[in-house]
């Protein structure tokens, strides 16, 4: 099997993309972000990826391991603030227990997944001829991917503003992998990211304010890590 994938490793890496994309977004379509069946088809897919990881013996090239130094990245004290985002306008809570559990366990997953198929796979695969065009590919891919929200029913001004911090935090994303050769802080900045934006309360400062905000210190602090840290 790792023959054949090393083979056909650009092959391999658009059909995981294609099969996330057209897979999650069918389930949101229609069974949506709460339910347990999109639960149970996006965590099939973390397992299917983590076992072929394993059967290809890259869990950790592709970015499962822990990070050597991480007061080189200011002990990534920047992600938190990232994170805390959903938070600032207080807390929706009108949910039921099952909604909030269903959609925390999907986005958990999702986190795990677009970071992997996009930094792990997509990003490693270029990198071994272009590293340069691997960060640009990876991190346009990520966040141009978010258009499809506008075929699950998003707006067309959000769906904008979000392919706009998704490009940023991407290319953080893609810059904190290629220096620490982990994943690790990635996977949970953004699993928990998504995870509690549940508890959004929406306003102006969420859907405009909060966006330009995470455009510009993602970026920043990609610059940062970018001219500080050598690559491990």
């Amino acid at each position: 099997m790792k023959r054949i994938f090393e083979k056909y490793e650009p092959l391999f890496c658009i059909l995981l993309i294609a099969l996330y994309l057209v897979t999650n977004s069918l389930c949101l379509q229609s069974f949506g972000s709460n339910d347990y069946r999109t639960a149970i088809v996006n965590t099939i897919l973390s397992l299917g990826l983590i076992v072929l990881m394993i059967c290809l013996k890259r869990v950790s090239y592709y970015g499962l391991t822990r990070v050597k130094n991480p007061k080189k990245y200011l002990f990534f004290i920047p992600l938190v603030l990232i994170v805390s985002v959903n938070l600032w306008n207080g807390i929706n809570i009108n949910h039921s227990y099952s909604e909030i559990i269903f959609h925390i366990l999907i986005m958990l997953n999702v986190g795990f997944i677009e970071e992997v198929v996009f930094r792990g796979f997509l990003f490693k695969m270029m990198a071994k001829d272009n590293v340069k065009l691997a960060i640009v590919v990876s991190t346009i891919t990520f966040g141009v991917g978010h258009i499809i929200n506008l075929f699950n029913g998003a707006d067309l001004v959000p769906t904008l503003m979000q392919i706009g911090y998704a490009t940023a935090l991407g290319y953080l994303f893609v810059i904190i992998f290629y220096k620490s050769k982990s994943l690790v802080p990635c996977i949970v900045t953004h699993s928990v990211n998504n995870a509690i934006s549940i508890f959004n309360v929406e306003n102006k400062l969420s859907l405009y304010v909060v966006p330009v905000f995470l455009m510009i210190v993602p970026f920043l602090y990609a610059v940062y890590i970018n001219k500080t840290v050598k690559e491990a």
